[in-house]
């Protein structure tokens, strides 16, 4: 198992033995491509918790690039996540020329007034898809882009705004990244927030193999619906 290596000496060989651990891991996972319960996951939170580590999790070709170059270039260890659907339905602009993206710098894609929608890697494409169908909702679209380190001066701000805010992840729920971003932002932004925080995300459960119960299985149809509730709150 690479587990092992990767949480308890990559994650730990700097703080340790005051070395350096430059080694940049590549995570292909994600559903919707028929893959099953082993390679279909999106188990980005496992590592997040991992002092040490640092997690990349990209929606587009451009920021792919940009924070790869970023991964190779630093010193620590980098996870980062590439999900397969994307690799197959995605296409974008990306310069010959080097360049580099930060780490712990979110993107704004849209900007709007009435919630805040804060998702990353797959959830990006579903989120815009949902949104695309409902134009009257005007919202801050915010791709987290780098989950560790996270880019919550973004997102703060983002409620103070918005006053509402709704989390969107492809892992299954509970104890993921949308769960810590709920956190934070209650406790950073309480006063300012005129709903409570919703969080989306899959069921609990193995991704199914069967196209049907993998549909059910993922977050895009309930994002939809807590979305349209968030906004008539």
């Amino acid at each position: 198992s690479g587990f092992n290596p990767i949480v308890n000496y990559l994650a730990k060989i700097h703080y340790r033995w005051n070395e350096k651990a430059d080694v940049v891991i590549r995570m292909p996972c994600g559903g919707g491509v028929g893959a099953g319960p082993f390679h279909s996951q999106t188990n980005e939170a496992w590592f997040t918790k991992t002092p040490g580590l640092k997690v990349v999790y990209p929606a587009f070709p451009y920021d792919a690039k940009g924070l790869l170059n970023t991964a190779i270039n630093d010193p620590n260890p980098v996870l980062f996540f590439e999900h397969k659907g994307l690799y197959r339905s995605i296409r974008g602009d990306v310069p010959t020329d080097y360049y580099t993206l930060p780490f712990g710098k979110a993107s704004l894609l849209r900007e709007g007034n009435s919630i805040s929608v804060v998702t990353y890697g797959a959830g990006v494409h579903w989120a815009m898809e949902t949104l695309e169908k409902h134009p009257e909702i005007d919202v801050d679209l915010v791709d987290l882009r780098t989950l560790q380190p996270l880019d919550t001066e973004t997102i703060f701000a983002s409620v103070k705004k918005t006053g509402k805010l709704i989390v969107l992840q492809e892992d299954t729920l509970f104890g993921g990244i949308a769960s810590d971003i709920s956190a934070m932002v209650m406790e950073n932004c309480f006063e300012y927030l005129d709903a409570p925080v919703k969080r989306v995300g899959s069921l609990e459960t193995p991704v199914p193999f069967a196209k049907s119960l993998e549909a059910d299985y993922l977050p895009n149809k309930r994002f939809e619906e807590e979305l349209i509730e968030l906004y008539q709150y």
